[in-house]
């Protein structure tokens, strides 16, 4: 048992030192960012946070559009995803199957070869340099992994359970609303997170749709970061931020762990 936890410690720091090292970075100065970590002549600032929020825009600006981003996206999809989920657990196995296969190949497709195209039509509709219009991309993009996820959780209730509200005289949007997406949180919870993942790290796509500085995203105001000169590189704001964006994902993480963990166990265990 002592050896077990000697090795979960081990591993928990193995994965955690690469943000420790950000972190550490994130305050250290220009001249002492490439010395040795226990170097007494190492400088601490906040130099590196300071930029960021004094820049113009501020970086919390940056923050905020990859917030609204990965939301609305995140809603749309679960929007879709919900009810077409159900209908997948209902209809013949021989479509379903069927479905299942093309929504897999959907979601195993590198989306990075439909960015172009995306532009194009964006071009088309006119709609570039919308933070809501670049939800759309991301929510097809998400749909069928949300779908094929949601599915499994649905199939894994059981139809009596639906037979008996039917019974009682509830109607689809009823059952769907009162008994079976509450029974499925745990699951939707964690769809919600890999959505929400996807549309907050995305870049690509980010990167053409948004040509306004205001209204870029997150990876995309990383990426523009730059040096003092040509050859500098800014390794101590880099690191700054990516630690601002990555802790929204650990405080979201934190808070609906259980959350996520139910619906990534949901159905391993059928009594």
């Amino acid at each position: 048992m002592i050896r077990n936890k000697f090795l979960l410690i081990i591993l928990l720091l193995w994965s955690l030192c690469p943000f420790f090292w950000q972190v550490y970075t994130s305050f250290c100065s220009s001249e002492s960012i490439l010395s040795p970590l226990l170097n007494i002549d190492n400088r601490w600032t906040l130099q590196n946070y300071i930029q960021l929020f004094t820049s113009e825009p501020p970086f919390w600006r940056y923050l905020l559009n990859s917030t609204i981003v990965g939301t609305t996206s995140t809603v749309l999809t679960l929007i879709i995803a919900l009810p077409a989920s159900y209908a997948l657990t209902r209809i013949n196995k021989v479509f379903a199957t069927g479905f299942k296969l093309f929504f897999f190949i959907a979601a195993l497709f590198p989306y990075v070869l439909l960015f172009l195209s995306l532009l194009e039509i964006a071009r088309a509709l006119n709609i570039g340099n919308n933070l809501f219009a670049l939800s759309l991309p991301y929510a097809s993009l998400s749909l069928p992994l949300a779908i094929l996820l949601l599915s499994a959780a649905f199939n894994d209730l059981p139809k009596d359970l639906e037979e008996a509200a039917k019974i009682e005289g509830l109607g689809l949007f009823q059952r769907l609303r009162w008994i079976l997406i509450p029974l499925i949180a745990p699951a939707t919870a964690s769809t919600s997170i890999i959505i929400f993942l996807f549309s907050w790290n995305e870049y690509p796509i980010a990167l053409t749709w948004i040509s306004k500085p205001e209204l870029i995203t997150l990876p995309v105001a990383i990426a523009r970061i730059a040096g003092s000169s040509v050859y500098s590189v800014p390794y101590g704001a880099y690191a700054a931020a990516t630690v601002l964006g990555s802790l929204p994902l650990i405080i979201i993480v934190l808070l609906f762990q259980k959350q996520i963990i139910a619906g990534l166990t949901q159905g391993a265990v059928k009594g």
